[in-house]
């Protein structure tokens, strides 16, 4: 691992050219052992990089004492080849190359939620917050944040308190926690969830990494919910990341006069998240609720409606049926039906209970 680690601390070489410089050398250790020339042939390396590259001497020194401290706070290690890594992150072009983690929970559970908002919650925000995490024990869902002043530390503490299990993706090493005043909570979350962050001991601790901390936050979360937010913050940049990673973006609609519930209104209104007012609408948007007589129900259901249903709504209900979710631009190239005939149609099944649309123009069955 000392390799691995050590391609962190070159300059200029972020995780993506990271990533490309194992895949042409074959491993962390070739890159260090292979000529200035080899290096230069990756793409957006150049001279100078390589020439970082191969003077290592500073990275290794730095990789040897990162090493000393996982050790001595027995924090592990996850290099994005490992089973441990979070999957749904590594599908992510921007994934960090190593994640250093302190924890007792899966972080590839089967169902991963990301709970964000303001610092600067309401006693709404808060009531809120509390309500529906509540409504969401015993589904064993994973509950991600940021360990943050406000909807995120409210979130965690939710889960601590209704046997919940979550994970703080921090924008700093684990080397402290920040704020001094969520240490607590940071360690119970040790016991029942987790630490996870992209940063090492040694990195600065710096405002621009918790911008950069969201894109991990959104991305190894099935879906992300916002509590609340005023029209510019971090809890938008999540929600704007998880859309870019196509992932599910649910938010809490607020009055229009209250400053912290204008970004997700205008969530809302933009058609980047779908309403949230209760657990309830999580739990079915994401197919989290079904369980296996529900899913008989959905069979005899099925069967029923394929009597009742016209060709052409039996045709996009067997499409979606079998494919789970589709984009109306995949459904009008399966169908071979005109475009203007299946926005029809899709608006009637829509009407009728039986299809649900989604961000991005795309429908799954209800």
């Amino acid at each position: 691992m000392l390799a691995e680690i050590a391609l962190t601390f070159i300059p200029n070489i972020g995780s993506q050219m990271a990533k490309n410089l194992i895949a042409y050398c074959g491993s962390a250790e070739a890159v260090f052992k292979s000529p200035k020339t080899k290096l230069m042939k990756v793409p957006g390396i150049g001279e100078q990089r390589a020439v970082s590259i191969l003077n290592n001497k500073d990275s290794l020194k730095k990789a040897e004492t990162e090493l000393k401290f996982i050790s001595d706070f027995k924090i592990k290690t996850l290099f994005f080849t490992s089973d441990a890594y979070p999957q749904r992150l590594k599908e992510c072009n921007d994934s960090p190359l190593i994640l250093y983690y302190r924890g007792n929970r899966d972080l590839n559970a089967m169902k991963v939620l990301a709970v964000v908002g303001t610092r600067n919650i309401t006693d709404y925000g808060k009531e809120v917050t509390k309500q529906i995490i509540k409504e969401l024990s015993g589904t064993e869902i994973l509950i991600t944040s940021g360990l943050a002043y406000g909807v995120d530390i409210h979130a965690h503490n939710a889960c601590l308190d209704n046997d919940l299990n979550t994970i703080g993706v921090l924008g700093h090493g684990l080397n402290r926690i920040y704020p001094d005043q969520h240490r607590s909570t940071a360690k119970k979350m040790l016991e029942q969830g987790g630490l996870l962050t992209e940063f090492s001991s040694q990195d600065e601790f710096t405002p621009h990494n918790f911008p950069q901390r969201n894109r991990i936050v959104a991305g190894m979360s099935d879906a992300t919910l916002v509590i609340e937010s005023a029209k510019k913050g971090g809890a938008l940049i999540t929600a704007n990341i998880a859309n870019s990673y196509n992932r599910e973006v649910f938010a809490v609609p607020g009055k229009t006069t209250d400053k912290y519930s204008v970004g997700c209104n205008f969530l809302i209104k933009t058609y980047k998240a779908q309403i949230v007012e209760t657990a309830k609408d999580i739990l079915e948007a994401m197919n989290w609720d079904e369980t296996i007589n529900k899913k008989e129900k959905k069979k005899t259901e099925s069967a029923q409606l394929k009597i009742t249903l016209n060709k052409y709504e039996q045709k996009i209900y067997k499409l979606l049926q079998d494919s789970g979710e589709l984009e109306i631009d995949k459904i009008v190239s399966l169908s071979e039906m005109p475009s203007g005939k299946i926005a029809e149609v899709l608006l009637e099944m829509e009407m009728n209970d039986l299809v649900h649309s989604l961000p991005g123009k795309r429908f799954r069955l209800v």
